[in-house]
């Protein structure tokens, strides 16, 4: 048996890895600024996060959601305090897309309604309703195509306002900073404007912090930079109000173990059976949940990712060739005149150094640990400059 050839990929082969070094099977290091899509969050092989999981895997690794796991209520907790969503019930699953298909499927069965909307660029995941909110037609298959799905631009105040107000939409998805499509955000007036008129028309709001999430853009939710922190902090009817009703989660809250979820606002009324999953918050995920949170409040990365964010925009500048320094925290991309996939090769096989791609074929992304340091960046930087002379 073969496998299914669905990847392009990079003559690399890593072997082990710390930190943001990985080292490959000719016992050459590399630099890791992409954490396998923004999914390494605290760094390859944490000794914190190592010792969590072999310590849980000694004792019980899995069992099904018919019994008792007092490690997921305890996970929850954390989450609530850690996020400030305490507002919130946490549904697990395993992966950023079935956060986003539980997310779309319970604002259906909450509004009894089936039409989504989206926006240009976005991307929620590559199955069912997820991959329909996707915008990249080449992934959708016809049986996707079934989904009701309307796609308006970013900041569009007009096409949003004309399109809600057919009172046809069960969900609008949101991205605070797109992760696949380039890094375009919506600006805090527009994610407000969205966020007030589906309250108005009783539309679920589903937050897609499944790449921005876990304190990647330098606060733990991206959809918070939009918020009034006063007005949040004394929960006037306004805060309140620009809350999304669902937020799904992903990627770096595992730390590369398999772990997604939902955090769906405690106004939603559960019950048995409206959603399930077979994987979804067994005793390994929630413990590699919990050890990331751990690592995030201990090491201040929040913090960091704040620091280093603003560190490699002030690095950036000094490049004519950036034509623009995009996204928040340690969720960036630099925009370049000319399209960017050999010059990530080069870094790659001449700098040793791992950065990702976008829809935007001009843009490199650069979504690295959140416990990188100023050297590291500094290393980026030095790469880049050797690879832009040739």
């Amino acid at each position: 048996m073969k496998l299914f050839d669905v990847y392009p990929l990079y003559d690399v082969t890593p072997v082990s890895a710390k930190g943001i070094e990985l080292t490959d099977d000719k016992d050459k290091k590399y630099l890791d600024f992409y954490g396998g899509h923004a999914v390494i969050s605290i760094g390859h092989s944490h000794p914190h996060y190592v010792n969590r999981l072999k310590e849980q895997l000694d004792k019980i690794g899995f069992y099904s959601n018919s019994i008792q796991n007092p490690i997921q209520k305890e996970l929850a907790s954390v989450l609530g305090k850690a996020s400030k969503c305490e507002a919130y019930n946490l549904f697990m699953c395993n992966s950023g897309a079935e956060a986003n298909e539980n997310a779309l499927k319970l604002a259906s069965f909450h509004t009894q309604k089936s039409k989504v909307i989206a926006f240009n660029n976005s991307f929620h995941g590559r199955t069912s309703a997820a991959v329909a909110t996707t915008d990249n037609p080449n992934i959708n298959a016809p049986i996707n195509k079934q989904q009701e799905v309307t796609f308006l631009p970013l900041n569009d105040f007009e096409a949003f306002e004309k399109t809600v107000n057919s009172d046809e939409y069960c969900a609008v998805i949101l991205e605070a900073i797109q992760g696949v499509g380039g890094l375009d955000e919506p600006t805090t007036e527009f994610y407000q404007f969205i966020a007030e008129n589906c309250k108005k028309k009783g539309i679920v709001l589903i937050a897609d912090e499944v790449q921005s999430g876990f304190g990647r853009s330098g606060k733990f939710f991206a959809f918070q930079h939009h918020l009034d922190t006063e007005q949040s902090q004394m929960d006037t009817e306004r805060s309140r109000s620009v809350q999304p009703d669902i937020i799904s989660i992903a990627k770096g809250m595992g730390n590369g173990f398999p772990v997604g979820g939902i955090l769906v606002h405690e106004s939603f009324k559960a019950s048995y059976g409206l959603l399930g999953t077979t994987f979804g918050g067994n005793h390994l995920a929630c413990t590699a949940t919990l050890a990331v949170l751990e690592v995030l409040e201990q090491e201040d990365l929040l913090v960091n990712a704040t620091e280093l964010g603003s560190y490699f925009k002030e690095k950036a500048k000094a490049f004519s060739e950036i034509k623009k320094i995009k996204g928040r925290g340690l969720m960036l991309g630099l925009e370049f005149e000319f399209e960017v996939a050999d010059l990530r090769k080069r870094l790659i096989y001449k700098q040793h150094m791992f950065t990702g791609s976008a829809k935007n074929k001009k843009l490199l992304r650069f979504l690295p640990a959140l416990n990188i340091t100023k050297t590291h960046i500094d290393l980026f930087f030095e790469g880049l400059q050797k690879e832009l002379k040739q």
